[in-house]
């Protein structure tokens, strides 16, 4: 896999490709890029303007921290779910009276 462009170098050629003086092709082939490349770059950057409707890239990361998150939550519940079942068990034999 190539290696990945800089951000600052990506914003240039998207801004470029914005102005219209070539077509995208042409934009393209200048910075020794594919076509569809550029594509997904402009088309990540109409989402993170707000240009163009999708999940920027703040939004993803937050979902992902919100997930990660919620599972520690989970593990969390489980503990305190088996300690407490655990505790009331042994709450229930210390309370028996000797036959």
């Amino acid at each position: 896999m190539p290696a990945a462009h800089p951000k600052e170098f990506r914003q240039d050629v998207i801004a470029v490709a914005r102005r219209g003086d070539a077509t995208i092709a042409q934009v393209a082939k200048d910075f020794g890029i594919s076509e569809s490349c550029l594509r997904n770059w402009m088309h990540r950057a109409d989402v993170e303007d707000g240009h163009r409707p999708g999940v920027t890239k703040a939004e993803n990361e937050e979902v992902k921290d919100l997930r990660r998150r919620n599972r520690l939550l989970e593990q969390e519940n489980e503990v305190l779910r088996r300690a407490a079942a655990y505790l009331s068990q042994a709450n229930l034999r210390l309370g028996q009276s000797p036959k």
